[in-house]
């Protein structure tokens, strides 16, 4: 019989193999670019339609959603990242930063969170949520997204990535 799906087990696994998925995604982006001499800005500053954020933004937001999920459900500081990445190498520290600090949360430290109050200041307005909600209707949702959203942008420039590439693991 199985056992209830814990938030750390709803959060925490999928994500990071997210993240991973990404960073390989990223590596071969970076290789296409190296191997057909092509400029990697016009990867990293390339943009679905002109009103949404660049690739380099979107993976900095799906970490910023990974770390800041796990940071607030574990009750932590979420840890502030410079979003400074100019290069695919730099991106890929981004995300080995967040695994990093992911993996130091132990699900101890998130399991239990379900009823625990969030509350987002956000420029326009104040969210609030309970940790289970704050989970799924927010975190997870905007890390996939955005993801999802770095991952096309390499696909339509010509990347050969697959599903299972996005899949990962």
């Amino acid at each position: 019989m199985t056992q209830p799906l814990s938030m750390y087990q709803a959060f925490v696994p999928g994500v990071s193999n997210t993240l991973q998925a990404l960073s390989q995604v990223l590596a071969k982006g970076a290789a296409h670019c190296e191997a057909r001499k092509i400029d990697p800005s016009a990867f990293l500053q390339s943009r679905l339609f002109p009103d949404m954020f660049p690739l380099v933004k979107q993976v900095q937001i799906a970490c910023d959603m990974a770390k800041g999920g796990v940071a607030r459900l574990a009750g932590f500081d979420n840890p502030k990242f410079d979003d400074n990445e100019t290069t695919f190498a730099e991106l890929q520290v981004r995300i080995e930063r967040t695994l990093a600090f992911i993996r130091s949360v132990s699900p101890e430290q998130i399991d239990g969170s379900e009823g625990k109050v969030i509350t987002l200041t956000l420029p326009s307005r104040t969210l609030e949520f309970t940790g289970q909600q704050y989970l799924t209707t927010f975190v997870i949702p905007n890390v996939y997204f955005h993801a999802t959203t770095a991952y096309n942008l390499l696909r339509q420039g010509g990347v050969e990535v697959g599903k299972r590439d996005f899949l990962g693991g």
